[in-house]
């Protein structure tokens, strides 16, 4: 299949916020391509030991999204010239140009075997499967198979550490867990490995499908305990039906800040009383983001932990 590539060319100061926009479209599978400094602690074990040496910091960034042959690729190129424009009102987002470029999704897949290698987060290995005899795996109570695929989401990022780690810590046999915006599926997977009875996932993102039908024969899940649903649980009455009201003991999102706000508002409606709600993929700099919108709805923070530059905020529902 082929893809066609879009890099909006903009700076670092605009990246979430460029992100944002593009995840509020319904765009996923994002890249970022800058020259900031990053150590090996910061790569979250995508490098593994080695820190490439980039350029001189220009404060330049790239971002790049994907739409295939089935997307309506004219209509969301309008939207996001529409976000970009909305963008360039209240900040500098630099040029803000979009280039396109093709490539085919084997080239895509492909590419990333250079850089993602097995890791360990905690007692967890995390294996590609085309890694075998994995050092990292060697001695881990449990041990992951997975695969990025078009959803790219492989745990190595520090803000999916975090939500892994609160999930070894608040899934408890036989609980039912919801999980927005499951990417590659890792956080579902561990889940059910960790004594959860039940997975409702979401997605924007068709792309996932695959990959976590994938991941899900690499590591011996079965497919009825893995339920997975396209659309947003914020504002889509079909996917808020189908994911049941008060049913599960935990839910849990890794998404940025400006997402996390309007969807902690309806989590609630979908948690047990007592149930636990994982927040990640949050900047320290905007944890009052989040913690304003679930004061609003009677969610209480009982645990905050941090990674670099990223935060993890669990609630519980009174």
């Amino acid at each position: 299949m082929e893809w066609s590539k879009y890099t909006i060319k903009t700076t670092e100061e605009a990246e979430e916020l460029v992100t944002a926009m593009l995840m509020e479209k319904g765009i996923t599978g994002i890249e970022i391509e800058d020259k900031k400094p990053l150590s090996a602690e910061e790569s979250g074990g995508l490098l593994g030991d080695v820190v490439p040496e980039l350029p001189e910091d220009d404060h330049k960034a790239r971002i790049s999204f994907y739409l295939g042959e089935d997307d309506d690729e004219d209509y969301i190129l309008d939207q996001v010239q529409a976000g970009l424009l909305e963008l360039m009102a209240f900040m500098d987002i630099g040029e803000g140009t979009i280039e396109v470029s093709n490539t085919a999704e084997e080239d895509w897949i492909n590419n990333w075997k250079e850089f993602f290698h097995s890791f360990r987060v905690d007692d967890i290995a995390i294996v590609p499967t085309w890694e075998e005899d994995a050092e990292p795996a060697k001695d881990a109570a449990m041990v992951l198979h997975i695969d990025p695929g078009t959803a790219f989401g492989t745990g190595s990022h520090e803000s999916t550490q975090l939500a892994i780690r609160a999930l070894r810590k608040y899934v408890k046999e036989g609980d039912r867990f919801l999980d927005v915006g499951t990417g590659s599926g890792i956080l579902g997977i561990i889940a059910l490995k960790s004594g959860a009875e039940h997975v409702f996932a979401t997605d924007l993102d068709p792309n996932v499908i695959p990959a976590i039908a994938d991941n899900l024969r690499q590591n011996d899940v079965r497919e009825q305990d893995f339920e997975v649903v396209l659309g947003n649980l914020i504002d889509d009455a079909a996917v808020q039906k189908a994911a049941g009201e008060e049913c599960y003991e935990v839910a849990a999102a890794n998404i940025i800040a400006e997402i996390l706000s309007p969807l902690t508002a309806q989590i609630p409606a979908h948690l047990k009383k007592g149930g636990y709600y994982i927040t990640s993929g949050i900047l320290t700099t905007r944890e009052d983001i989040v913690l304003e919108a679930a004061r609003k709805t009677g969610l209480v923070p009982v645990e905050t932990n941090h990674m670099g530059e990223w935060s993890s905020i669990v609630f519980q529902k009174q």
